[in-house]
Parts: structure tokens; C-alpha cells; sequence
């Protein structure tokens, strides 16, 4: 007997999936993570990041120019510091000659098209590469300390935001930071720069190749104490919670891909725009199995953005933004 019920009628040919598609990615979406450091004509290219790359402030409007005309509308910068200027306490996140104020200054004066997203941590900015400042215990070990880290990173914030960030991103995770941030910004009469908050994010193997583009990687122990562990669910839905309770505009899930159930949920707990990090060690492990020719890349950026979108995430922020820009301009995405 024939079936009757043949959802296959809709699949039948281009134009009928097109119209019936339920997922759909505009280049709005996006935002393209960028690294600026210190120096001179710099445009270095990330050894575990193919076709990303570190820019001095002098080379980055030059990039910023190629991401507006690829039509997306927003990137996140990332500063790394000369390591003579690090120290324990990340000073450097707040100068605000420091090489991330220089490049929002610049951006806003050459590019002032492009939405400009300022990360919020110390790891890149500190001597020991933890994202909050260390305490000796009477034992003889070494723990983050919450509560002194807070102030800091609400200065780092301040000092984006004069320096013309649009929007704040804290990634620390101390529990507290989005309260003193904005707190700190409505002191400053900034009341109108919004939180992005990464508000739960993992503990995870996928920021391998990050660590190496920032510099960032933890001089001794690990993240584990603030960072989030892969196992639990519920656990983000309450960081999610009470983020927003402290003044969060948007929230964030880091990593993307090993965690789009974590996206799921957050999008059907939240009606606030949710964000999700494509992360350096899910774009490095596409790009090597792109070399080996085990992918076909275009096929699968194109499927790795839909189902991150599909599980929920209004904003994707993504090393593959660019070529997602085009596929989307020719109608493939």
C-alpha cells in the first residue's frame, strides 16, 4: 500500500525547501570575534586558527572596513597587552591607552558603521592568565578571589565604554560581576551601554586555540573554579538567573556546538536576546577536517550556524562570520 502522508512533496525541489524553510540566518546575527595587540603594521596569523589573525591598531581599520562590507554589523575585541605590561592584577584591562581602548577609539573614528562589543576579563591582561586575582591561602595555595576581582573588572568595563564600546561583555565568570559592572557604568552616567553577559560558560577543551591567539593560557591550575562543568544543565539556567536579576541586556552560552541543549533551554526559560560563542576550538577542528578534505566547508559552516540558530541563539558570534556573510548575500544559508 502506498503511503499517504508524504512529507518528501515539500523536499521535491530548491525553490519548495526554500519557501518552506523554518530556519533562517541573516548576517545581523553575526559577530566576528577580532584579536588587536601592541606594534606597528601588524597582521599576524594564529598558528592554531587558519585565516584568523592579530592586528595592531594601526592595521585593524583596514579589517574592520572588509567586515562592513561583508555586511556584518558587529564585532568583539580582544586585547593583548605587551607582556611587560601585564601583572598580577591585570592593570592593563583599564588603561585606557591601553591597546583595546586605542583600537575602540580608532573604530569609532574610521568605521563608525560597525557595533563595537568589548570582552570583559583579566586573563589576557594579568602575569599568571586567570581571569580573576589570585590569593595565597595559609596552606600555601593559590585560589581566585571573587569579590577582589570584582572592582577591576568594572573599571576594565568603564574604561571600554569611554573609550566608545557600544556594548560590554563580561566573561570572567565571578560570581557578582554583571552588579558591579553596571553599577559602575550608571555611576559614570552610562546607563545606556548594555550587558552581555557570557553568563554560562563552560569549563572547556574548545578554548584551546583561543589561549594561544590571546595569550591567555593559566600560568598555574585551572578555570575549573569559576567556570562552569560540562555536566550540569541546571546550573546555567541559574547564571542565566541571576545575571539578569543583576542587570544583564543579553546572555550568552560559551561553548556553542557541545552545549546546544544548554541553548534550548536558556531560549525557553529567557525572552531576552541570547547569544551563543562559536568557539576557537569547534571553528580549528572544521578548519583541519576542511584541509583534509573530510567536510566540504561551505556545507558545513552553513549546518553548524543553522543548528546553533535552530537551538535557539538570536546572535552567533563565529570565526566563519565572513564567509556566513556571503553565503547568506547568495542566498545559501
Amino acid at each position: 500500500m502506498a503511503p499517504y502522508l508524504r512529507p518528501r512533496r515539500l523536499r521535491e525541489n530548491a525553490v519548495i525547501r526554500r519557501m518552506v524553510r523554518q530556519t533562517r540566518l541573516s548576517a545581523d546575527q553575526l559577530i566576528y570575534p577580532m584579536f588587536v595587540v601592541e606594534g606597528q603594521g601588524v597582521r599576524e596569523e594564529i598558528g592554531a586558527m587558519p585565516a584568523q589573525y592579530r592586528f595592531s591598531v594601526d592595521s585593524f581599520a583596514e579589517e574592520l572596513r572588509s567586515v562592513r562590507d561583508a555586511g556584518i554589523p558587529a564585532v568583539i575585541l580582544f586585547g593583548i597587552p605587551a607582556s611587560e605590561a601585564k601583572d598580577s592584577v591585570g592593570s592593563a584591562s583599564y588603561d585606557p591607552n591601553g591597546v583595546v581602548c586605542r583600537a575602540l577609539r580608532s573604530a569609532r573614528k574610521e568605521v563608525p558603521e560597525i557595533l563595537l562589543l568589548a570582552d570583559v576579563c583579566l586573563c589576557e591582561y594579568t602575569d599568571h592568565g586567570h581571569c580573576g586575582i589570585p590569593v595565597q591561602d595559609p596552606d600555601g595555595r593559590f585560589r581566585i578571589d571573587n569579590d577582589s576581582s570584582l572592582q577591576i573588572l568594572a573599571k576594565a568595563a568603564v574604561a571600554y565604554a569611554e573609550a566608545g564600546a557600544h556594548i560590554v561583555a563580561p566573561s570572567d565568570m565571578m560570581d557578582g560581576r554583571v552588579a558591579a559592572i553596571r553599577e559602575a557604568l550608571d555611576e559614570k552616567k552610562m546607563e545606556t551601554v548594555p550587558i552581555l553577559s557570557y553568563a554560562a560558560k563552560y569549563a572547556s577543551a574548545y578554548y584551546g586555540p583561543f589561549r594561544e591567539a590571546a595569550e591567555s593560557a593559566p600560568k598555574f591550575g585551572d578555570r575549573k573554579s569559576y567556570q562552569m562543568d560540562p555536566a550540569n544543565a541546571r546550573e546555567a539556567l541559574q547564571e542565566v538567573a541571576i545575571d539578569l536579576e543583576e542587570g544583564a541586556d543579553m546572555v550568552m552560552v560559551k561553548p556553542a556546538l557541545p552545549y546546544l541543549d544548554i541553548i534550548r533551554q536558556v531560549r525557553d526559560m529567557v525572552d531576552v536576546p541570547l547569544a551563543a560563542y562559536n568557539v576557537s576550538g569547534e571553528y580549528s577542528a572544521l578548519c583541519a577536517a576542511f584541509e583534509k578534505g573530510w567536510l566540504n566547508r561551505p556545507a558545513t559552516i552553513r549546518e553548524t550556524l543553522l543548528s546553533i540558530h535552530r537551538a535557539g541563539a538570536d546572535l552567533i558570534l563565529t570565526y566563519f562570520a565572513k564567509e556566513a556573510a556571503e553565503m547568506i548575500r547568495k542566498g545559501e544559508m
